[in-house]
């Protein structure tokens, strides 16, 4: 299993961490009504839920608080936090926590908040000056381009096959899990997963002897599925080397496995999978994805998509910087405008059809990885080649996606394109 590149993480951890005396120094008392001005704004922007916060200064605050919504706590340890959240967003409150700079005992609902008032928010959690600057420059230097497609994969899948096994599903499914019902929280996570592909092999109505290209096949989940449906020809596109061997073992001669990128694939396919791969094209490289699909779709062939999308109001504001995911975890990634991918798609003859949301299906799966996550470590399963930092980044990251899909303006969708026949 390939280690953590133990850099991962380690300049946003390696800030002195504040003492545990709480009580507030001059500095803190001499700034604290700048720091409120900061805090009116953001209680301005709240106009659904509320958040308790504790703030360096020894008093407490309420903001929001106005109408029904999610409702959090927050421990403000050190005004720093507010400095680089109105600095560096996202990423930057992700340096805060890590600095010790604040902390919730379940941050999920302080994320949900933060996410289901973005739009009444505005700029308030968005990077500004030279951190603005700083993330979009790192977001170029990780563009998806061919070499930095195969660098940007390799940063998140290829941590090692192992790694994923203790917290996916028996399957190895890295998407939303569709349920019966994600509230009940009685069905398995296998179940829901088995569930998910077949809502999409279903839009496909794929018949024995037809061919099916998967753009990001995984670890070959959707193959076995669609496999043992029928007879049929299945080709499986990767970066991901460990992905790569790993659907090899799995699906033997019966499936082909190529580490090649997607503008580069050939053939004619009756049927097209891709299960939210389209979040690590990137805004620009979205045309030459869909060229993509109407090249290698034959006429009359239809593609079924599972696609990351984030609200359309705030996506302007989003697409200008870089946030924590982009920072941390998926580098070159960016979430759909659905209108916009939707517009390039007609463009190449490629009817949308039968959209289906799901969005809090993805937060009962990010749920339950993060429960299964926090067993392996409990239970020493963890390589110790994963340090601590590691550890605690991806736990942040399982917390963070969860508040966002519970937050609403991130949804998680499956449509079906459709290639006019000729």
């Amino acid at each position: 299993m390939n280690a953590v590149d133990p850099r991962r993480g380690k300049a946003a951890l390696s800030i002195r961490r504040p003492p545990a005396d709480r009580t507030p120094g001059w500095r803190a008392r001499l700034f604290a009504p700048l720091f409120h001005r900061m805090l009116d704004r953001i209680d301005q922007g709240l106009e659904q839920g509320s958040l308790d916060a504790r703030l360096p200064d020894g008093t407490r605050r309420l903001l929001g608080g106005r109408a029904p919504g999610f409702d959090c706590v927050v421990d403000l340890v050190d005004w720093r936090a507010l400095v680089r959240l109105a600095m560096g967003g996202s990423a930057g409150w992700y340096r805060a926590w890590a600095a010790g700079e604040w902390r919730s005992s379940d941050s999920v609902p302080l994320f949900a908040l933060f996410m289901a008032n973005a739009v009444s928010l505005g700029r308030v959690a968005r990077p500004h000056g030279p951190a603005r600057w700083a993330g979009r420059l790192l977001h170029w230097a990780r563009r998806n381009n061919r070499n930095g497609s195969r660098r940007n994969i390799a940063f998140h899948y290829d941590l090692g096959n192992d790694f994923y096994g203790l917290w996916l599903d028996k399957n190895m499914h890295y998407s939303s899990a569709l349920f019966l019902n994600p509230e009940d929280r009685i069905e398995s996570l296998e179940r829901a997963q088995l569930r998910k592909v077949d809502a999409l092999l279903d839009r496909l109505d794929l018949q024995e002897g037809q061919a099916l290209l998967e753009i990001g096949c995984g670890w070959g989940g959707l193959a076995e599925q669609a496999m043992e449906r029928c007879a049929i020809r299945y080709d499986g596109l990767t970066l991901s080397i460990e992905q790569a061997d790993y659907a090899r073992d799995r699906l033997g001669s019966g499936a082909q496995i190529h580490l090649t990128d997607y503008r580069d694939a050939q053939g004619q396919y009756e049927a097209i999978a891709s299960v939210e791969m389209v979040e690590a094209v990137g805004q620009p490289y979205w045309p030459d994805y869909l060229d993509a699909v109407a090249r290698l779709l034959k006429p009359g062939g239809r593609a079924a998509i599972q696609y990351i999308l984030i609200d359309d109001a705030i996506f302007d504001h989003y697409a200008r910087g870089a946030d924590f995911i982009q920072t941390y975890i998926f580098p070159g990634g960016m979430l759909m405008s659905e209108s916009r991918f939707r517009t390039l798609a007609q463009e190449r003859g490629l009817e949308w059809r039968d959209v289906v949301r799901f969005g809090d299906h993805y937060a009962e799966t990010l749920r339950r990885w993060r429960e299964r996550f926090d067993r392996a470590i409990d239970e020493g399963r963890l390589p110790a080649s994963f340090d601590q930092r590691f550890v605690d980044l991806w736990r942040y990251y399982l917390t963070y996606c969860e508040g966002g899909f519970r937050g609403g303006t991130i949804d998680v969708a499956q449509v079906t394109l459709a290639k006019l026949a000729a």
